[in-house]
């Protein structure tokens, strides 16, 4: 799965990024520079787990991010730019929300609210494009030839012209599953899961949670695959410079648990509608992503495609009842190690052990 962090100029998105994965060099994705790196998806659940079974590895879950460049009405023009929005899952837009008068905002002053309108127009205005042209070839492909499946997506895109001429993204439509079918190879900008970062100034930085809740139920009430985290990009950035051991101590000190970045991961992975199952032993502890809702025969494939084609069974067991009673044995001997079939819904947090031929 894979984010691209979009927005306005100086609004503190490639910091964010570097920190996030760390990559500082640039790629090319045709004709657009832009940067891509992976995020360790944060997962308390697996570290315990390490702790209990000292495998030589741990692996955590990843999110791939793309920095794109800038967001603007030229580059919106660049079809090599407008290619690589269009093959990404989610949108990260990162609202500017801090005041530095050292650090100048394109359209003179700091508004969170109208930056936010103005990206999401443009990505509405690109859709319409394509929207108005598919229809006009609709029209002329109609006249010529009576097909029940083209009049069945000139009336879907009618539909979706309607809501970009109200200034509504596509993700804001009640679109059923046939209609998603029809829609996916558009790969519509304004349909993606958007998740907004707001940035914030360091005498904010306590007021994270706070500020994510005014967003969440102020202007982005009622949005469909929306979402808000917030972060302070100075503090993430000092943070980044410590040793693990007074991260915790130093995030304590501006009242807050987590590091904006850890919550930035786990809201995109949220968004995009993953979770992780878990495998663990002497040999490894890891995290496997899958989307939620997956059947345990689709999840034994998420480790390897022979688990799926022989799976038999899946021996099931929550983390915390695994950790609490110190391995296998102690879950098997309280009965709490299931067998499962491939119908079983996974649960997030479950630990698997797959049976197959």
């Amino acid at each position: 799965m894979k984010t691209a962090i979009i927005g306005l100029p100086m609004v503190g998105k490639t910091s964010l990024f570097t920190i996030l994965t760390g990559v500082q060099s640039e790629t090319r994705i045709g004709s657009t520079a832009a940067r891509t790196g992976v995020a360790r998806v944060p997962d308390a659940r697996l570290e315990e787990m390490g702790r209990l079974f000292e495998p030589p590895k741990v692996t955590h879950a990843t999110v791939e991010y793309v920095d794109m460049p800038s967001i603007s009405k030229e580059n919106l023009r660049d079809p090599s730019y407008l290619a690589s929005l269009r093959v990404v899952d989610a949108f990260a837009h990162v609202l500017r929300l801090f005041a530095d008068e050292t650090v100048p905002h394109e359209k003179g002053s700091v508004d969170p609210l109208r930056d936010m309108e103005d990206v999401e127009t443009e990505l509405i205005l690109s859709d319409f494009v394509v929207v108005e042209k598919r229809l006009e070839r609709l029209e002329k492909d109609r006249k010529k030839i009576k097909n029940p499946e083209l009049d069945r997506e000139f009336e879907l895109l009618e539909k979706c012209k309607a809501a970009l001429e109200a200034n509504l993204p596509l993700r804001q439509m009640e679109i059923d599953a046939d209609g998603e079918k029809r829609l996916r190879g558009f790969q519509f900008l304004s349909q993606k899961p958007m998740l907004y970062v707001l940035n914030l100034g360091e005498s904010d930085a306590g007021k994270l949670h706070q500020r994510e809740l005014e967003y969440r139920d102020g202007p982005l009430a009622g949005r469909r695959h929306t979402a808000a985290t917030a972060v302070c990009g100075k503090v993430e950035a000092e943070l980044s410079e410590l040793p693990r051991e007074e991260q915790r101590d130093y995030l304590a000190s501006y009242g807050l648990q987590e590091s904006g970045l850890e919550r930035l991961i786990s809201a995109t992975y949220a968004l995009l509608g993953l979770m992780s199952f878990l495998t663990a032993g002497e040999d490894e502890c890891r995290a496997w992503t899958i989307p939620t809702h997956t059947p345990a025969v689709k999840a034994a494939g998420a480790i390897h495609s022979d688990f799926e084609k022989k799976f038999i069974r899946a021996e099931v067991v929550n983390w915390k009842a695994l950790v609490d009673h110190r391995g296998y044995p102690g879950v098997r001997e309280k009965g709490l190690l299931r067998l499962e079939g491939k119908e079983y819904i996974v649960k997030d947090g479950d630990v698997l052990v797959i049976r197959h031929g």
